[in-house]
C-alpha cells in the first residue's frame, strides 16, 4: 500500500473515532415523525390514544352549551325551528310534494342526517386551528381532532331520534322492520362526514378561507339534497348523477328505512355509498400527506 493510500485510511479512521466520541458525548435525541401512507387504517395510533380521544369528545360536549341559558335544549330547538320554517315556506306556500308522509315529518327525517353532517363539518373544519397550541406542543395523532367532532355529533343524533319517535307517534306513522337499516345508513353517514372533515380540517390549516366559505357551501348543498323535496322530482336519467351527492341517497334511505314506505332507493344508495367511501379514502390520504406540515403552518 502506498503512502497516499495509507494516509487516506488513517484519516478516515480518525474521522470515525472523532464522530464516535461526539456521539457518546452528545445527549440522546428522540425524533418524532409523522407516519405516511395507509398506516392510519390499522387504527393502532388511534387505539393507543383512545383515552385522549375520549377526553376530547367529553370536553367538546361540556363546552358546547356552556354558559347558555337553554343549554342542551338547543340540540332540540335547532332542527325543530328549521323544520317549522321549511314547512311554512315549502310545504304551505310552495306546496312541494312529500309523498304519503306529513310534510313536517318528511322534512324532519331529512334534517336529521343533514344537521349531523353540517354540525360535524362546522366543528371539524376548524378543529386543528382552534386547538393550535395543542397541535404545536404535544404529539398525538392529529386525526383525533376531526374524529372527536364526528363522534361528538352522534350524541345529537341520539337526541334527534328520540324526538323523531315522538313525531312519528303524533302523526300516526308506525316504524317498520326496515328501521334496523338506519344503523347501516349511520355508518355511511359517519364515513362521509369523517372523510369531508379530514379534507376541511387539513385545508383550513393552510387556507383560513375555509371557515368563511363553508357556511355558504353548506347552504347551497342543503338545497341540492332532497330535504324539502323528494328525489322523484329529479328526472330518472339524472338521478345517478344526482346521487353523487352522498347526502342524497342517505336522506332518501333514512326516510325509507324509518317508514318502510315506497321502494328502496337502491340505485341512489349504491352511488351515494360509493361517493361516501371515496370521500373517506381521499380524505385520509390527503390528511396524512399534509399532516407533517400542520405544526409548522398553523
Amino acid at each position: 500500500m502506498n503512502v497516499a493510500a495509507t494516509n487516506r485510511v488513517s484519516g478516515q479512521e480518525a474521522i470515525t473515532d472523532i464522530a464516535g466520541e461526539v456521539m457518546e458525548a452528545a445527549p440522546a435525541r428522540t425524533r418524532i415523525q409523522a407516519t405516511r401512507g395507509w398506516s392510519f387504517l390499522t387504527l393502532r395510533d388511534v387505539w393507543a390514544y383512545r383515552e385522549l380521544l375520549y377526553f376530547l369528545v367529553w370536553r367538546d360536549l361540556k363546552l358546547q352549551y356552556k354558559q347558555t341559558a337553554l343549554g342542551i335544549t338547543w340540540v332540540v330547538l335547532q332542527p325543530v325551528l328549521a323544520t317549522v320554517i321549511l314547512t311554512l315556506i315549502f310545504g304551505l306556500l310552495a306546496r312541494l310534494p312529500s309523498g304519503d308522509l306529513p310534510y313536517p315529518l318528511f322534512v324532519f327525517m331529512g334534517m336529521l342526517p343533514w344537521t349531523y353532517l353540517a354540525n360535524v363539518l362546522n366543528r371539524a373544519g376548524t378543529s386543528l386551528v382552534t386547538n393550535a397550541q395543542l397541535v404545536t406542543k404535544v404529539y398525538f395523532p392529529r386525526i383525533l381532532m376531526p374524529l372527536a367532532c364526528v363522534i361528538h355529533g352522534l350524541v345529537d343524533v341520539a337526541v334527534f331520534l328520540v324526538l323523531l319517535i315522538f313525531m312519528m307517534a303524533y302523526f300516526s306513522v308506525t316504524p317498520s322492520i326496515t328501521s334496523l337499516g338506519i344503523f347501516v345508513l349511520l355508518l355511511i353517514l359517519v364515513a362521509a362526514s369523517l372523510g369531508l372533515s379530514l379534507w376541511l380540517a387539513a385545508l383550513n390549516v393552510r387556507y383560513r378561507d375555509v371557515k368563511y366559505v363553508l357556511p355558504f357551501l353548506l347552504q347551497v348543498w342543503m338545497y341540492l339534497t332532497p330535504i324539502v323535496y323528494p328525489s322523484t322530482l329529479i328526472p330518472a336519467r339524472w338521478r345517478a348523477l344526482y346521487a353523487l351527492n352522498p347526502m342524497a341517497g342517505i336522506v332518501e334511505g333514512f326516510r325509507w328505512a324509518l317508514t318502510g314506505r315506497g321502494e328502496m332507493p337502491t340505485q341512489m344508495l349504491l352511488v351515494s355509498t360509493i361517493a361516501a367511501i371515496a370521500a373517506l379514502v381521499t380524505g385520509v390520504v390527503f390528511f396524512r400527506s399534509t399532516e407533517r406540515t400542520f405544526a409548522d403552518v398553523i
